[in-house]
């Protein structure tokens, strides 16, 4: 059958014509435009899932005194500092890591329901929905954050260093939250839809979580166990967001936070791309 002439040059034309501006799929500009769009779906749906909501920002303010009440003068008469300096850089890590793992079960919500299905068929960046995930979880771990900073100053937290410790705390957080966020997300989109991921989680977190410098001074531990304690990811953190807030040598520790963020983003950012593929493609 030939094509009438008139309908050859339309449909010349509109191979031709330029397609506005929506982006390549692959290219950058795809990547930051979208991956924006879907992180305001990401925190849109945070905000209004109140009880995870709550168990980001009040549940970790509520654990905080808790352990002021309960431990607060045992380890201020075993260090002769007050506890709230340990308590709150504790408290601030455990609600990233124990908040990330409700990211970890929306996920795989989302995967279950067949969305990251639907998503991936759509021209969208591969990367955009796994990298809005991370910065949603990034503005969950400074909102939490703040609000830990705030609470912690009646209980006895000071900022002693001045307003730039200030955010040198939020940014060693932040890049804690980020690694720890990035590892439980490959972990959920690389493992079964039935395998206990979460249970698994929160058992490795709350060894890390009692394990560390913040219940306890290193001395305290016995000898054999100091070494693990003191390079154990939350340690470092813990003594450099205490060093910002009071006072004391950062670079040591501060190198030991970077290069622990730095393992855990080389190892699992990968397969978070490659596992995300594989969950969104999976029926």
């Amino acid at each position: 059958m030939t094509t009438p002439p008139q309908m050859g040059s339309t449909a010349a034309a509109a191979a031709t014509m330029p397609t506005g501006d929506v982006p390549p799929e692959h290219s950058t500009d795809a990547w930051t435009t979208q991956t924006r769009i879907l992180t305001g779906r990401q925190l849109s749906v945070w905000v209004r899932d109140y009880s995870t909501l709550g168990q980001s920002l009040l549940f970790p303010a509520l654990s905080m005194v808790m352990f002021k009440v309960v431990l607060g003068d045992a380890v201020g008469n075993a260090t002769g500092q007050n506890s709230a300096y340990g308590t709150v850089p504790l408290v601030i890590l455990v609600g990233a890591m124990f908040g990330s793992m409700a990211a970890a079960v929306r996920l795989n919500t989302e995967r279950g329901t067949g969305l990251l299905g639907r998503l991936y068929v759509l021209p969208i960046n591969r990367a955009a929905d796994l990298s809005a995930r991370i910065i949603a979880e990034l503005v969950r771990i400074l909102a939490s954050t703040v609000v830990l900073l705030v609470a912690g100053l009646f209980i006895g937290f000071r900022f002693t260093q001045g307003a730039w410790a200030v955010f040198g705390i939020i940014g060693v957080a932040l890049l804690y939250g980020m690694a720890f966020s990035t590892m439980v997300l490959a972990l959920a989109v690389n493992a079964r839809p039935a395998a206990p991921i979460v249970p698994m989680i929160s058992l490795f977190s709350s060894v890390l979580m009692f394990f560390n410098s913040g219940f306890s001074p290193l001395e305290a531990y016995p000898g054999w166990l100091q070494p693990i304690v003191a390079n154990q990811p939350m340690t470092p953190a813990i003594e450099v967001m205490r060093s910002l807030a009071v006072g004391g040598p950062i670079t040591e520790n501060l190198i030991k936070v970077i290069v622990w963020s730095v393992v855990l983003l080389g190892v699992f950012v990968y397969p978070a791309l490659r596992g995300y593929q594989r969950a969104a493609t999976d029926h």
